[in-house]
């Protein structure tokens, strides 16, 4: 068992050491975990494939709620949803790896993330008993959907800005909101709408569950969107729509923080979310690159080709890495809390809250993934891949979303920055006193110590060890020089923001790896090594300019002269022929036909 006090904090993998066998990694999901996943798959196979250019037409309004309710039939809308409630009950990391198989299923995985995210948990974790057991069983098995009114035009990521009213009713018993809400999925065939409203001059939000008879609600049409064109998005008008005051959810003012702490899972729900797509436009590439000829030949005989391949491949590996890594930690914060005697739904909240920062992580960079692998697979397509004949042209308008949903990549990455700050200054993280140590380190002659190679992954450690020194360096100066201003220079908050996710991503992709040599044996795994190696290898590029450019922000003189040495000093790695190990990621893959890892 997991104790609070073995466990590794939010945000502390940048001082801390992680060893590979106390992370989760893909491959050791249980055949429980293996048979839900296939179950899932199973359903895309047989209700969403099929049906997707009829699902994205909207030409059939009943479509996309029939198949809801057989997935809510199959169990897989109440996965996360205790089983007094209708649920299955099953673990954090599970939920991650149905939003992961589910993200394949183009538009109508918007539907279910809204549904069973945004949509149910504000009730599971901040009902009271009595609403949990009115509305739990109808949301876990598609009886009813459910939708989150959160974002108006003028409030999208200064929610706790929104103009929504609730007022009290004359003769006390209702609250009658008044209000007007946009860009909410699911909310043509809701049943439930989680509400948040302003309450007289409040200054924060209070939510509200909101049953669809209780009236004085009216929509706009379907929005026309760029992708996810299936779901269903509309601006919401609410009239003096009465709500019973027993339907107010959690405490007065509580709202703002139920959208936070709930976006928080989203979020790392959504960093999941984009895996099954992306290893289907992975493997669909490698598929059309096959039978492609050019010159007499397979387009993916090409090093060109075989180079976006493997780096398609390789992107998607890490995030897969860190996206269960952090899912474990959650997953392990939250048995530790309630063996400590919280109840099972704080516990739940705490343990999100307290890896917040990973959860940004993998948001941004899952979604940016996504981005990625799309855009080289129209590239590889050619002009096929801007053909609406072909599949390419439709994953690469749906994926764009991502990057804006569940909070935009800038706010999550400034979000992220801040974080690790402020938990510095309340000493939950010990962050300033390695700063200081890493500075003192700067005017100090480099040691140079001899690292045993023949050791797996031993060098490549001791750059990950030095790139968590780059953002102490940064982080640290920069705290220093801005104090309280720093919240306000966002580009330096980009700048760190990139560190910190560059970091986790490349010790997660190596964790997992070394983890799985401990399990299969090093010549199983060497396509895994190389994909561990060519990311490092370009994480220390990236990390370089952030940090170089971040330098350049805030110092000058002897000062900057002393930091872009050390930043050098800290960046320095062997060159790594990613040329090579990329051609032997993709001849695998070719080999395979499919993205296989």
């Amino acid at each position: 068992m997991t104790t609070l006090t073995k466990a590794i904090q939010g945000g502390e993998f940048l001082v801390r050491e992680t060893s590979a066998q106390d992370i989760f990694i893909p491959e050791e999901f249980s055949e429980e975990q293996k048979m839900m996943a296939q179950a899932c798959q199973d359903f895309i196979d047989t209700e969403i494939t099929p049906n997707s250019e009829a699902i994205d037409s909207m030409k059939h309004p009943d479509l996309v709620p029939s198949i809801f309710k057989k997935a809510g039939e199959l169990g897989l809308l109440g996965v996360a949803v205790p089983e007094q409630y209708g649920g299955l009950g099953m673990s954090f990391n599970t939920s991650m790896l149905i939003a992961d198989i589910i993200g394949a299923a183009g538009s109508f995985s918007t539907t279910y993330g809204a549904h069973t995210g945004i949509g149910t948990l504000p009730i599971l974790y901040y009902g009271s008993e009595e609403q949990k057991q009115k509305y739990l069983p109808k949301l876990a098995t598609g009886e009813w959907a459910a939708c989150y009114c959160l974002t108006e035009p003028d409030a999208g990521s200064d929610a706790n800005s929104g103009k929504t009213k609730a007022v009290l009713s004359p003769d006390g018993t209702h609250y009658l909101i008044t209000g007007q809400k946009m860009w909410i999925s699911n909310a043509g065939f809701a049943d439930l709408f989680i509400v948040f409203a302003k309450i007289a001059e409040d200054k924060n939000l209070t939510a509200f569950i909101v049953e669809k008879t209780f009236g004085g609600i009216t929509m706009n049409e379907e929005e026309k969107k760029m992708g996810i064109k299936g779901s269903s998005t509309r601006q919401v008008f609410f009239n003096d729509c009465p709500v019973p005051l027993e339907n107010m959810l959690s405490d007065r003012q509580n709202g703002f923080k139920i959208a936070v702490n709930i976006l928080n899972i989203g979020r790392v729900k959504l960093g999941a979310g984009v895996l099954g797509g992306v290893r289907t436009v992975t493997s669909r590439s490698i598929a059309y690159s096959t039978e492609r000829k050019q010159f007499g030949v397979s387009i993916n005989t090409f090093g060109a080709i075989k180079s976006k391949l493997a780096e398609m491949a390789t992107r998607a590996y890490v995030s897969e890495s860190l996206c269960y890594r952090a899912g474990q930690d959650i997953d392990d914060r939250i048995n530790a809390l309630i063996a400590d005697g919280m109840n099972d739904a704080e516990a739940k909240l705490k343990g999100v809250e307290a890896f917040a920062i990973e959860c940004a992580i993998a948001k941004i960079h899952g979604s940016e993934v996504l981005d990625y692998v799309v855009d080289q697979g129209v590239q590889i397509y050619g002009g096929m891949g801007y053909s609406a004949e072909a599949p390419m042209e439709k994953a690469y308008r749906d994926a764009r979303i991502s990057r804006i949903y569940e909070g935009t990549n800038e706010i999550n990455r400034m979000l992220m920055v801040g974080m690790v700050l402020k938990r510095a200054m309340k000493g939950e993280i010990n962050l300033f006193e390695p700063a200081m140590a890493v500075s003192a380190e700067l005017t100090s002659v480099p040691s140079f110590e001899t690292i045993d190679t023949s050791e797996l992954f031993a060098a490549e450690k001791e750059v990950l060890k030095k790139l968590k020194k780059v953002f102490l360096m940064v982080g640290g100066k920069a705290a220093i020089a801005l104090q309280d201003r720093i919240e306000d220079e966002q580009e330096i908050m980009m700048n760190l923001a990139d560190l910190m996710i560059e970091i986790y991503a490349a010790e997660s992709g190596i964790l997992r790896t070394e983890k799985l040599v401990s399990l299969k044996g090093q010549e199983a795994c060497a396509h895994q090594i190389a994909m561990a190696k060519v990311y490092l290898s370009q994480a220390v590029d990236k990390i370089a300019i952030a940090a170089k450019e971040a330098i350049g922000s805030f110092t000058k003189g002897d000062e900057q002269k002393v930091m872009l040495m050390g930043l050098k000093r800290f960046t320095k790695a062997d060159l790594v022929n990613t040329k090579e190990l990329r051609r032997q990621i993709a001849d695998y893959m070719i080999a395979e036909g499919k993205y296989p890892f």
